[in-house]
């Protein structure tokens, strides 16, 4: 072991900025150190309590993985790793979430590692959240597996992500990063992390910006940049960001950025532009009021567009509003880009034409 921190030392010395003091850096290298030894997954096999003949799971019947009737290969597993993972499908099947079968997932977690279901079900959406665990003893768990058995398992990463969004502190990721990379400069997960790692407070800093300048289109596009690198635009961002441009075009509707950024965000929606309720709706509200905003009228436009494509009978959206619409902008709102919105309102005439006889050729 003193060899190892030794080693480490010796890189962490060649990375480290002339700035970082030699002892800080070996106390907390010392910090990871500790406390390796204390779980039940690090006993060797002979030690190892089967769950099998563990009084407190007497009560679950174990599932044996099933290969087929005639396996092509058939993987010699040891007994432990039958005995955790058969118990672990028990409990998978079951829908336990219990104190043991938090445990079970950590010995499941350090037989394999690179498990999939494994990680899910012990992380924040399955387990620790029914538990209400507290997240740094797991922040600290994970540390361990990175830094010591698993620097390079996409698995542990993606959990320590998860554990990092769920508390809002990256504080103690760069150092976690640069402990990975002493030992090994080009690891492609560690990098990632790093990446991951650099956008905290990131979010809270340009939200303060766009509320000082709503119309700070620099900040907007740092707004969506950052949600690209970090969460993305999964259903829950995705439904909190159309709120969050809804709510800033209320204010300002003639602000481009909040459109041209609501425009980006439903990019990323599967229902598309036409077919998300709640911006409909808020456009026509929007329209039926008296504003026209040339942002507003463009979108409607575009909305119509994608429903004639799509071969939809919405009355709301359809080839007659768009090439009104068009016009309205040529002439009234938006005459600079005249040639450009009277060019509109041709394709979409083009467009219906074409699906007409597509579909005459078709009968």
């Amino acid at each position: 072991m003193t060899d190892i921190v030794s080693a480490i030392y010796d890189l962490m010395g060649k990375v480290a900025e002339p700035s970082v003091d030699e002892d800080t850096v070996k106390d907390k290298v010392d910090r990871i150190f500790q406390g390796m030894g204390d779980s039940s997954s690090d006993e060797s096999e002979t030690t190892f309590q089967l769950y099998k003949d563990r009084k407190e799971w007497k009560d679950v019947t174990p599932v044996p993985q099933d290969d087929g009737d005639q396996p092509i290969v058939a993987i010699d597993y040891t007994e432990q790793f039958k005995d955790v993972f058969d118990y672990f499908r028990a409990i998978l099947q079951s829908g336990e979430k219990s104190e043991r079968a938090l445990n079970l997932t950590k010995d499941a977690a350090a037989l394999n590692p690179a498990n999939y279901t494994v990680w899910q079900y012990r992380s924040l959406r399955e387990i620790l959240k029914a538990l209400n665990k507290d997240i740094n003893e797991e922040m600290n768990f994970i540390e361990k597996i990175i830094v010591y058995n698993q620097p390079k398992n996409y698995q542990v990463w993606h959990h320590r992500k998860i554990l990092v969004e769920w508390v809002q502190d990256a504080s103690k990721e760069k150092y976690l990063t640069e402990t990975v990379l002493a030992k090994d400069a080009k690891n492609y997960h560690a990098w990632q992390h790093q990446y991951f790692s650099l956008y905290d407070g990131e979010l809270e800093y340009v939200d303060s910006l766009i509320s000082d300048d709503i119309r700070n289109n620099s900040a907007w596009n740092q707004r969506y940049f950052v949600i690209m690198g970090t969460t993305g635009f999964t259903d829950e961002v995705l439904d909190r960001e159309i709120d969050y441009a809804l709510a800033s075009i209320k204010v300002v509707t003639e602000n481009e950025s909040a459109w041209n950024y609501l425009r980006g965000v439903l990019l990323h929606d599967k229902c598309g532009l036409s077919h998300n309720i709640k911006v409909t709706n808020f456009c026509e509200e929007l329209y039926n009021s008296g504003n026209r905003s040339p942002f507003l009228l463009a979108l409607i436009v575009d909305m119509c567009s994608e429903q004639v494509s799509q071969g939809t009978d919405d009355p709301r959206y359809n080839v007659e509003r768009a090439k009104s619409l068009c016009s309205e902008l040529a002439e009234k709102y938006d005459t600079v880009r005249a040639k450009y919105w009277n060019y509109m309102a041709e394709s979409v005439e083009k467009n219906v034409k074409k699906e007409e006889s597509q579909v005459e050729a078709e009968q």
